[in-house]
C-alpha cells in the first residue's frame, strides 16, 4: 500500500485486509508479557496503529482517544506502535496517559501481518481499525498522509453505533 510523509512516497510490504475479513494471527508486548491476536481481543476493540508514539501526532492521537475510553465501556482500546515497552511507558509517564492500552510492535510482528509495515522506516503505518470480539475487522482507516490525524469523529461515531446496537 502506498502511503506518503510529508508528500514524500512510501510502500508498505503488503496490503492490509478488509473490513469483513478477519485480522491475522500475531504478536504484541505488553508489560511484563507478550499477547496473541485471540488474548487482546476479549470483547469488540478499537486498535490506533501510530508510527511512533513520541511525534506529535501519534501523541495527538493517542491523547484524543485515552480521552473517549470511559464513554465506551464494551471496549477495549489499544494504541500500537514499533516503539519499544520502556519508550511507551516514559511517554505515558509524560503526558498522563493511564486508560488506553499501549502495545509493542518492535519486533514488528503486528505491522508485517496486517500489511502496515514500512521497511524503509521500520515503522507500521497510520491506521484505526475496529474489530469485534472473534476478530472480524468492521471498521477501518487507512490513513494515507502519515502526517495526518485520524478521523476521530467516524471512527468513535462507528463505536457508538455498534454500542446502542447491541
Amino acid at each position: 500500500m502506498e502511503i506518503t510523509f510529508h508528500g514524500v512516497a512510501s510502500q508498505t510490504e503488503k496490503m492490509p485486509p478488509k473490513v469483513g475479513e478477519f485480522l491475522p494471527e500475531f504478536k504484541v508486548l505488553a508489560p511484563n508479557k507478550t499477547l496473541s491476536t485471540e488474548e487482546l481481543l476479549t470483547k469488540p476493540s478499537l486498535i490506533s496503529v501510530v508510527p511512533d508514539i513520541d511525534t506529535r501526532v501519534c501523541s495527538l492521537s493517542t491523547k484524543h482517544f485515552n480521552q473517549e475510553v470511559d464513554k465506551y465501556q464494551g471496549f477495549n482500546f489499544y494504541t500500537i506502535s514499533t516503539n519499544t515497552l520502556a519508550e511507551q511507558a516514559n511517554w505515558c509517564a509524560t503526558e498522563g496517559v493511564e486508560k488506553m492500552q499501549l502495545l509493542s510492535d518492535v519486533q514488528a510482528e503486528f505491522g508485517k501481518a496486517l500489511g502496515l509495515y514500512v521497511a524503509d522506516k521500520k515503522i507500521d503505518a497510520r491506521s484505526i481499525w475496529i474489530v469485534a470480539e472473534n476478530g472480524k475487522i468492521l471498521y477501518q482507516e487507512l490513513i494515507k498522509e502519515q502526517t495526518n490525524e485520524p478521523d476521530y469523529k467516524t471512527a468513535l461515531g462507528f463505536l457508538e453505533h455498534l454500542e446502542n446496537n447491541r
